[in-house]
């Protein structure tokens, strides 16, 4: 038996399941089948379409998957010793070290960067303050409260330079103000944000009325085969919100396995 939190709901309860486990080779389909229309069926409940319930699927799945090897490193005396355990360790690496080389080519060393959606495994700030900017502060959001409890028993293991710029709030990117977000000089968007289309879009809004001219977005998306995955950010949605596209990266390998999107926030008349 095992609990998991519930990343859908607001107050971040927790589920209980009963686990069977069986030899691959006798799989029961029925109940495979069985636990995926459930699966479904949960995700139905609040969104209402079958593209919504694939998308609400994929939320918990990610978001519990992080927070049970959030909880696997956190038992170990010297948990940075054991990042590699988590099976897209590589991919996070990759990707921070990307993420930061296109950023260099556009914009200055950032003093404060925010990352929305930084879950229960921060491995993006956590490998960008220890690599990449040495001397920046971090700011991470998140809806649940029980995701940043994890982050922070996990960053509480690195180096004292480091845990002093990382700091974790509890909030949902709708409701961050114009004084909180235009404090930054770069916005880390994660690809869970906003599962749906009109979601993401709506986010991206948000942050366009409230960013500081000149601050720098980095939205992670989708391309290829890799949409099932994880949800496609429209071009057309990041200018609308704002913003000056300037570097769109798309993987050719398995190097990792989002793409993004960097831009820069433009000025546009009486939305502060």
């Amino acid at each position: 038996m095992v609990h998991l939190a519930d990343e859908d709901s607001s107050s971040c309860s927790e589920r209980e399941y009963r686990l069977a486990i069986k030899f691959a080779a006798r799989v029961d389909l029925h109940h495979l089948c069985e636990f995926i229309a459930i699966e479904l069926k949960e995700g139905l409940k609040g969104a209402g379409d079958a593209g919504g319930a694939h998308s609400a699927l994929l939320r918990r799945r990610g978001t519990h998957l992080e927070a049970h090897y959030s909880d696997i490193l956190t038992a170990f005396d010297n948990p940075l010793d054991h990042l590699d355990r988590f099976p897209y360790y590589e991919n996070y690496v990759n990707l921070s070290k990307l993420e930061h080389g296109f950023l260099a080519r556009h914009a200055a060393a950032p003093g404060r960067v925010a990352f929305i959606g930084s879950g229960p495994l921060p491995f993006s700030s956590l490998f960008l303050a220890t690599n990449h900017l040495r001397g920046t502060r971090f700011d991470n959001y998140d809806r649940c409260g029980a995701s940043n409890d994890r982050a922070r028993r996990l960053v509480a293991a690195a180096e004292e330079d480091v845990r002093a710029r990382m700091a974790f709030h509890t909030a949902d990117v709708a409701d961050l103000t114009a004084e909180e977000l235009g404090a930054y000089d770069v916005l880390f968007l994660a690809a869970l944000v906003g599962m749906a289309s009109e979601e993401k879009a709506e986010a991206i809004a948000h942050l366009g009325k409230r960013m500081a001219d000149g601050a720098a977005l980095v939205v992670r998306s989708a391309h290829g085969a890799r949409a099932f995955l994880y949800p496609v950010v429209e071009l057309d949605d990041i200018r609308r919100g704002g913003f000056e596209v300037l570097a769109v990266y798309y993987p050719t390998g398995d190097e990792v396995f989002n793409s993004f999107i960097v831009a820069r926030k433009v000025e546009i008349s009486g939305t502060k």
